[in-house]
């Protein structure tokens, strides 16, 4: 075995979920991530811990199979349910062997079943949990990289000092945190502003989301103005969404647009009245993800871009007081910042053409 998945392993155990003797430890992985997943099984019984591997992830086969069988009448399983009631520790690992499995499932099917399963997410992230990547070779199709490629890619995003990255971004975090307003200016085509008075500034350093790379935040729902163009693709629902265009008024999306697939793009906006909104503001910091690749975890976190999500704002990210946007969705969107571009916080210019402040203090 590779002896970067066995550090990739301790990472996640040591890092991100800080394992401990007696958990009880769900590791939801696709097949494909079983070498991964064999060296999580080494560590969890290192610890001490009990181990049960699911394999419930986004793309197989089974899931689109019973989404193209069902009715879009979904009811919130009780059984999966209890089972991450009942867990410590909840590890999931993205690897696919087919990127677009579920791109010919309607898009209101798949909206209709993320409704069902939100009692689930809600309990995922009340636990110890972690999202990561395993080296795939679809992945590594999608980022049009050779096997060999994307593995050095994936595991020198992940397998790197934690600390340094963490008190890189500290820097970031100093400047949003006390802040009230943040303007976020890109050529022509995306000038928006919004209020994040109030709402801390996380510094995400590999703890759930692994790699991390970002310091992010809740905008106050109602603050969000002016417009973005999303110039950076995603895939949603095994489908690519191209040059996504909204714009805010009163925090709210009265216009919006894609050059492709729009029709999925609509139906995100049009889950519940949260989806219409931010619930997420984000700034990319790690520098080790120097490509973008199709992999929102990687992609948002890239050091030139910012990315905001509409939907649901993470708990954590609101203030006492303040305003949470709900949702059922949260779909991350991205903006490359690395030419004509300039981040303000309350006036003052902190990032321009993807070059902060603290890294050339003659910007």
């Amino acid at each position: 075995m590779d002896p970067r998945i066995r550090e990739h392993a301790e990472i996640i155990a040591n890092h991100s979920v800080d394992l401990q003797e007696g958990d009880d430890v769900v590791i939801d992985a696709h097949p494909v991530a079983e070498d991964l997943v064999v060296a999580l099984h080494e560590v969890v019984g290192d610890r001490g811990a009990n181990p049960l591997t699911t394999s419930q992830r986004t793309g197989e086969r089974q899931r689109r199979a019973y989404l193209r069988a069902g009715d879009d009448d979904y009811e919130t399983p009780e059984h999966e349910l209890a089972l991450i009631r009942n867990t410590d520790v909840y590890i999931a690992i993205r690897a696919t062997d087919n990127v677009t499995q579920t791109s010919d499932v309607a898009p209101e099917t798949q909206a209709a079943y993320r409704q069902a399963q939100r009692p689930i997410l809600e309990e995922r992230l009340s636990k110890r949990w972690c999202l990561t990547q395993f080296p795939a070779p679809a992945n590594a199709q999608l980022a049009e990289l050779s096997t060999e490629g994307y593995e050095n890619f994936v595991w020198d995003a992940i397998n790197k000092d934690w600390e340094a990255q963490r008190e890189h971004q500290a820097n970031m975090v100093e400047f949003m945190d006390p802040a009230d307003e943040i303007r976020i200016k890109s050529g022509d085509t995306t000038d928006v502003t919004m209020s994040i008075d109030g709402n801390p500034t996380l510094n995400d350093h590999g703890e759930h989301n692994l790699p991390g790379g970002e310091v992010f935040t809740a905008p106050r729902p109602d603050s969000v103005e002016g417009e973005v163009l999303f110039d950076m693709p995603l895939y949603h629902q095994g489908r690519e969404i191209t040059d996504a265009y909204l714009e805010f008024e009163g925090g709210e999306v009265v216009q919006h647009s894609a050059a492709k697939n729009e029709a999925v793009l609509t139906e995100v906006l049009n889950t519940d009245d949260g989806a219409r909104r931010l619930g997420e503001l984000g700034i990319g910091m790690n520098r080790d993800i120097d490509r973008f690749t199709y992999n929102m975890l990687f992609d948002e976190k890239m050091g030139d871009t910012v990315h905001m999500a509409v939907g649901r704002a993470y708990d954590e990210t609101v203030g006492e007081g303040n305003e949470a946007n709900d949702s059922a969705v949260h779909v991350d969107m991205i903006v490359d910042m690395s030419e004509e571009s300039v981040i303000e916080i309350d006036g003052e210019v902190v990032q321009r053409n993807g070059t902060f402040v603290f890294e050339d203090d003659e910007l």
